[in-house]
């Protein structure tokens, strides 16, 4: 059983160091993943998104040179993270299936491995990081010679609650388009960068360690801007993916909320908010404003727990 993650950002897109990328981004409380593996006589898998986790199985298996032709695994998808929404579900999906087939067949497998394997972790660590630890994760983004980001920071997160809103009917960037769209892009800013990484380091850190969301907000916010527009090429010309999702931000912002913004591709919009009674005001306000709409509003937390195994009648 394993969490979605909220992606905020990368900080250093411009790789004049010798490291590109390095992001932040949040374990959360739901959506979950569950999923189930056993040994089984013909590879099979049923349930919510099951043609993906019998694709990441195979090809998991094929590549590991200590598998047979003998080990076979049925998988049920018992509860799924909703694909292509900005909330990471094909590297949960992927760990997870990995892990436990690790375990399953002892394929003498690390979790950095499994993620090379299934080709996950190739531009953020947040979702390994997530997947592993739980909380707030930093990544130190890639250099040449990287197999996965490395996690840099793992932070305890507070009790803030979180307001996702998702948007079922709209798909994000992803797949062989985000590809596309990375190499599109042009060279990002230096100074930018700069910038980012000291709001980073010297405002969002600090700020999460003594639970002041405001100046935790203020940098969210710098990061999802220069992100958002650095992207906005891929995304129709906005920071934001989705144009139901932009007036819901905005609705947001207008409202005082000073932490929200995009995960990853999005359309998932979230915002961070001080406690439950404006989490509930604004869940209703948002329900109420853009009822005509197909947007979703739910209320979560931080997982600050990793990913969770159990094994049954081993």
């Amino acid at each position: 059983m394993s969490s979605a993650r909220l992606h905020m950002g990368f900080f250093d897109m411009h790789g004049g160091l010798g490291r590109r990328f390095g992001s932040i981004g949040l374990s959360i409380q739901s959506p979950q993943l569950q999923v189930s593996v056993r040994r089984a006589e013909q590879w099979q898998a049923q349930g919510e998104d099951s043609q993906r986790a019998m694709q990441i199985a195979q090809t998991l298996m094929a590549n590991t040179s200590h598998s047979n032709a003998n080990q076979v695994a049925e998988i049920q998808v018992e509860q799924a993270i909703p694909a292509h929404a900005g909330l990471g579900s094909g590297t949960q999906l992927a760990l997870a299936i990995g892990a436990a087939l690790n375990r399953l067949f002892n394929l003498k497998l690390s979790l950095a491995q499994i993620a090379q394997l299934t080709q996950r972790a190739t531009r953020s660590g947040i979702g390994l990081g997530t997947f592993e630890l739980g909380g707030l994760i930093v990544d130190g983004g890639r250099a040449d010679g990287t197999l996965v980001p490395p996690v840099i920071s793992r932070m305890h997160f507070p009790d803030w609650p979180i307001l996702l809103i998702s948007q079922p009917g709209f798909l994000g960037v992803h797949g062989q388009t985000e590809t596309q769209a990375f190499q599109a892009l042009p060279p990002f800013s230096e100074s930018v960068a700069q910038t980012l990484c000291r709001e980073l380091l010297m405002r969002a850190m600090p700020a999460l360690q003594e639970k002041n969301l405001e100046q935790f907000g203020l940098a969210i916010q710098q990061l999802q801007a220069a992100c958002g527009d650095y992207f906005a090429p891929a995304q129709g010309g906005h920071r934001y993916a989705s144009p139901q999702m932009r007036e819901a931000l905005t609705m947001l912002q207008q409202q005082g909320v000073v932490c929200f913004g995009q995960s990853s591709w999005g359309p998932t919009g979230f915002a961070i908010l001080p406690d439950m009674n404006t989490a509930q005001r604004l869940q209703t306000l948002g329900q109420q404003q853009f009822a005509g709409s197909d947007l979703q509003w739910s209320i979560t937390q931080a997982d600050n727990q990793p990913a969770q195994m159990i094994e049954i009648g081993v």
